[in-house]
């Protein structure tokens, strides 16, 4: 397991003082992203062989949303790893260790040249730390678009803001820009995303939005392809 502390500060709160979903979500891949270092071994094997674990899919359980300056205890723990894809949990508590956000997360193993999925050996894999599946309420991580047709809006430019240092849109930038197609006053209590196809800077996502009830779907394609399939409830 590991764990980062964070402090909600100003630029991580909305325009009522509550932490805002992107900035969680931020938190939740720093903390994913800085567990590699405490696996030694696995690091090592990913420098040599050239690879890097990419975000496939993640679900989020908002249990309560912090307020400015609460202090929060961010951890992740690797529950489950197959030759190409590992499965993480990253929850955030608050002083109380009282959880905020439960997640689990599925990531997927590619070669940094060639952008394709590539096998971790078996030793590597042996030589990881497993921890326990944490308590949630678990989905699939596949989301299923409705058969009815849905509103296309606006595409939205890809800009380099957008960019994190794998080239392509941050996995929370995503989030951030489908959130912006809500209903000003719909209250996020979970997400479901399912990562398909990088989008790179200066490419058009254009957005095609679905509502069922309470729950609202955006997908946002380059051309034919589905880039990411937001889901919220």
């Amino acid at each position: 397991m590991y764990s980062l502390n964070y402090k909600v500060t100003t630029s991580a709160c909305d325009s009522e003082g509550r932490l805002k979903l992107y900035s969680a979500l931020q938190m939740m891949q720093d903390c994913s992203e800085m567990w590699i270092d405490s696996e030694p071994s696995v690091k090592q094997y990913f420098t040599e062989q050239n690879m890097a674990q990419l975000l496939a899919t993640r679900q989020v359980e908002i249990i309560r949303v912090p307020e400015y300056k609460e202090e929060l205890k961010v951890t992740t723990s690797v529950y489950g790893m197959k030759p190409m894809f590992g499965f993480r949990n990253t929850f955030i508590y608050d002083s109380q260790g009282n959880p905020c956000y439960k997640t689990w997360s599925m990531g997927a193993f590619v070669d940094k040249v060639a952008g394709k999925l590539k096998r971790v050996n078996d030793a590597t894999i042996q030589s990881m730390t497993l921890e326990p599946k944490l308590e949630m309420n678990y989905k699939d991580r596949r989301i299923i678009l409705p058969k009815s047709d849905g509103e296309v809006l606006e595409p939205i430019r890809v800009l380099r803001a957008d960019i994190d240092y794998n080239k392509h849109v941050n996995n929370a930038n995503y989030v951030r820009m489908a959130m912006e197609l809500l209903p000003e006053d719909y209250v996020v209590s979970g997400l479901r995303v399912e990562y398909r196809v990088a989008a790179k800077l200066g490419e058009m996502l254009v957005p095609t939005i679905y509502k069922n009830d309470n729950v609202i779907i955006v997908s946002l394609s380059i051309g034919e392809d589905v880039s990411a399939i937001i889901e919220f409830s």
